[in-house]
């Protein structure tokens, strides 16, 4: 929605690959704007990681004000956003699909701990992934290699996944009825917590090596996660992590999210999230798609 996220930048491509094939398409040219074609939109606003006004016109709609300024609505990106979202949700509900939005700061360790419970999960429960990265597919590949089946998007500059690009990697995942899918999002605390992608639910993962105070520099993005992974407790000791601390600032932000401590190097605490996965987790969406 900016110059940092490639929204102003009309050579921006996303484009989705399959690892298992290589076959690679292209999903937009320069839109970063819940689907919007060509990325039409004009505004100003403040995101906490980038505050800018666009130069240039675009055709999101605009309200004159009383005193003739022009407001920006730019609740009609979220807006087309969030009506594929529903579409989106409405499948993976119609299927018994799982669907984890998994997001987080570049390197809390998302890739590692899908790789860790594709493995622990096997002949439990089929799980498929759509990994989201700016450039490469080499998370893709990663979990492949896990024994998963994945897809990746690219987004060029962009700095999140909206519904439109996840609604395409299901069409051609195709994830199977009573499955988990998990949704790698781009490394990002502050753009994926305003793009609804039709998900059952947010996971936050935060990393002993950041700091507790993560959950109180981002609010939106743990207020907005049902779950909280504290990842890497192999390497507490190490950092000098306070997991009292940083508990409780997840709770004052989000006194409701369901948080679970673990190391996905070491295994340490891994159980309890697995069994989430397999039996609380998967069972709900089982009964909403029944």
């Amino acid at each position: 929605m900016c110059g940092t996220c490639g929204c102003s930048d009309p050579a921006n491509a996303v484009t989705l690959t399959d690892p298992d094939s290589g076959e690679q398409s292209l999903l937009r040219q320069g839109a970063i704007a819940g689907g919007a074609e060509g990325h039409h939109h004009h505004h100003h606003h403040e995101h906490g990681h980038h505050d800018h006004d666009h130069g240039h016109d675009h055709d999101v709609p605009h309200v004159h004000g009383p005193n003739g300024e022009v407001v920006t609505l730019e609740q009609a990106v979220l807006a087309k956003n969030d009506q594929i979202a529903l579409r989106n949700r409405g499948w993976f509900e119609g299927r018994g699909v799982l669907a984890l939005n998994l997001v987080s700061s570049p390197g809390a360790g998302k890739t590692t701990l899908l790789e860790r419970t594709i493995r622990e999960l096997a002949g439990r429960v089929e799980i498929a992934v759509i990994e989201g990265d700016q450039m490469t597919a080499k998370d893709a590949e990663r979990i492949r290699a896990a024994g998963a089946r994945a897809i990746q998007i690219n987004t060029g500059a962009g700095c999140h996944l909206e519904a439109d690009m996840v609604a395409e990697a299901v069409r051609k995942l195709d994830p199977a009825p009573g499955s988990i899918l998990m949704i790698e999002n781009v490394g990002n605390l502050v753009c994926p917590a305003m793009f609804d992608l039709g998900e059952r639910m947010k996971v936050a993962v935060i990393s002993t090596t950041e700091g507790e105070d993560k959950p109180l520099k981002y609010p939106h993005m743990f207020r907005a996660a049902e779950v909280v992974i504290i990842n890497k407790l192999d390497l507490a000791p190490h950092v000098d992590f306070d997991q009292e601390l940083c508990r409780a600032n997840i709770r004052e932000v989000n006194p409701d999210a369901r948080l679970f401590a673990l190391s996905a190097r070491s295994g340490e605490g891994l159980e309890d999230w697995l069994d989430f996965l397999a039996g609380e987790g998967r069972a709900a969406s089982l009964r909403e798609g029944a």
